[in-house]
């Protein structure tokens, strides 16, 4: 055997072991590709049966429906979400009440009239069903708004409600532009199609304008906050000023009605001290598939891409 042959044989041999080393990764990388995949489709359906599980209704119960946030559209706590809870809790033949906790500094007051139109109808459509608000720390405007649509509201001693006022939030650079040398530049159809806009002086006329728009929301406001507390209200000059009170000073106003947890109000009050919370929320699965999703959709075809250039 001449020193060619054995270089040859050796070159075969070698890529023969390579081929063979390569093949041993590219399936042990694809046996842990597909194990990662069965326990995340086995983790995945046990969430799921979990969380099906938690929203199996029982016997008689309070249905709880939370508003713990911003009240505004595309939210935890937009109208939509809000309610479509009540009406599943008021659909359940179970429900022997409804709970509405509230731990809300308001939001948009379209979503929040909403919320309480809604309400109305449904105490309307179902009186043999009562309706409560518990207060937690806070009920401020749209968040008091929604509350006045219920029977009764429940507070702590230092839980904070009112707010009944409404504001338009803007800002002013004009000043610091000029310091800097910067010109606004604003092309408009319509004399007031840049009104309160930021970068420019206030027209007075304008802001005239948006005073009665708000005025005009505000007395909608104040208009429900007295359909909804009738005679239980006792208004003084400063009650629809925006003012804040305390749960305790709140009861004395005649703007909320007791002092009350969700626990005593489902058991004291409505009855049916099991709570069933209909609130909507995405479940564990919703949630991690948001938090993770896009990381391990990512990290997926990276390892597609690698595992693709080793079977090339």
């Amino acid at each position: 055997m001449t020193d060619d042959d054995g270089r040859w044989e050796r070159a075969v041999l070698e890529k023969l072991a390579m081929e063979a080393l390569k093949e041993q990764r590219r399936a042990r990388r694809w046996g842990i590709f597909f194990k990662l995949l069965t326990f995340t489709y086995i983790t995945v359906a046990v969430l799921l049966a979990f969380d099906w599980k938690e929203g199996a209704k029982t016997g008689k119960h309070t249905a709880l429906v939370e508003i713990s946030g911003i009240i505004a559209p595309g939210s935890d706590y937009s109208a939509e979400k809000v309610i479509t809870a009540l009406n599943a809790a008021f659909k359940d033949k179970n429900t022997q009440g409804v709970v509405v906790r509230i731990n809300s500094p308001g939001g948009s007051p379209v979503q929040s009239h909403t919320i309480y139109e809604e309400i109305r109808r449904l105490r309307r459509k179902h009186p043999e069903i009562p309706m409560h608000v518990v207060v937690e720390d806070l009920c401020a405007s749209g968040g008091y708004y929604v509350a006045v649509g219920a029977d009764r509201i429940y507070v702590s001693k230092s839980s904070i409600v009112g707010s009944i006022g409404v504001r338009l939030d803007s800002f002013g650079v004009t000043g610091l532009m000029e310091k800097l040398g910067i010109e606004r530049r604003l092309l408009t159809a319509g004399e007031n199609k840049g009104m309160l806009d930021p970068f420019l002086p206030v027209d007075e006329k304008q802001k005239e304008h948006a005073l009665k728009m708000i005025a005009e929301v505000h007395q909608q406001f104040i208009a429900v906050v007295r359909e909804g507390r009738g005679k239980r209200l006792k208004e003084t000059p400063d009650m629809f000023s925006g003012l804040i009170w305390t749960g305790a000073k709140g009861i004395e106003l005649g703007l909320v009605d007791a002092f009350g947890s969700l626990d005593s109000v489902a058991r004291d009050v409505i009855g049916a001290e099991e709570i069933v919370d209909y609130t909507q929320k995405d479940n564990i699965a919703e949630k991690l598939a948001r938090r993770f999703g896009a990381a391990a959709g990512t990290a997926i075809m990276d390892a597609a891409v690698r595992w693709g250039t080793v079977i090339r």
